[in-house]
């Protein structure tokens, strides 16, 4: 059996590990703040970023018209439109400007935090355990970040194009809300980060015997119906929305297939 990690030869007193814990948060919560500092001394680039998916001409539709128009739809360009943001509040700005900050040093620190849990963990771990440990690690902040990118570039602008929009009559115009705005972008992002995580569920599952590829093989037609239902509940009201997000989730459950499949592999090998 391979040994654990030299630095469990001392064992540590459950006092011991709290003041560990209690380090490592305090490391973690440091960088995490610093970022969220940066982030808010620099307010017009940061919402320069965080409203660009709300423009007409954000670069998402510039690329979508270059691709269409180089395969023979010359003439096609994306209607204009302008829809205004407001602050209802008197203190709504600031209280977004401080939470958006949060939210991104949670999420600019998140490599740093990934390694800290490793680094809390690992010493209980075997040394095939810690090799998984680290490579699971990257997949998981891997798909996170795709998810991320995903709802940035095609999930966000689209929905806000269609919703922000959509009118049940001419005389009736949309007004959104900056913190309506904010927390929908980041709900959004956040779920869409864990949804991308469905590979790494499969692996884990797998590991422990609980599905197979044939089972997963088997019901992908009452996947799919599952995952049209989860993207339907996590997503805007909008047909266009459910499309996009229901398609590259039902790619993840093609790719967990092939993840399990090669755990299965793995296991009767070491069988």
């Amino acid at each position: 059996m391979p040994s654990r990690n030299a630095q469990t030869d001392n064992l540590l007193t459950f006092g011991g590990h709290l003041e560990v814990l209690r380090r490592m948060l305090f490391r973690v919560l440091a960088v995490a703040g610093l970022i969220a500092i940066l982030v808010f001394c620099f307010k017009d680039e940061t919402f320069s970023l965080l409203l660009a998916p709300s423009e007409w001409d954000f670069v998402t539709y510039r690329w979508i018209e270059r691709i269409l128009q180089s395969i023979g739809f010359v003439e096609f360009r994306f209607e204009e439109y302008h829809v205004d943001l407001i602050a209802t509040d008197l203190s709504s700005q600031f209280m977004t400007h401080v939470t958006t900050a949060v939210y991104l040093g949670v999420l600019g620190a998140s490599p740093y935090i990934l390694y800290e849990l490793f680094h809390f963990v690992s010493p209980a771990l075997y040394d095939n355990e810690r090799k998984y440990s680290v490579q699971v690690a990257m997949v998981i902040y891997v798909l996170f970040i795709v998810g991320v990118l995903m709802t940035y570039f095609v999930l966000f602008p689209v929905s806000f194009r269609f919703l922000g929009t959509y009118s049940v009559a001419e005389r009736v115009h949309s007004t959104i809300t900056l913190d309506s705005y904010i927390n929908t972008f980041v709900s959004l992002t956040l779920v869409m980060g864990l949804v991308f995580q469905l590979p790494v569920i499969a692996f884990f599952l797998a590991k422990m015997g609980v599905v197979e590829a044939w089972m997963l093989t088997q019901y992908r037609r009452h996947a799919f119906i599952i995952i049209m239902l989860v993207a339907a509940i996590i997503t805007p009201p909008d047909l266009m929305t459910l499309i996009l997000v229901t398609i590259p989730l039902y790619l993840l459950y093609e790719v967990s297939i092939r993840v399990v499949m090669w755990v299965g592999k793995n296991n009767r090998e070491e069988s």
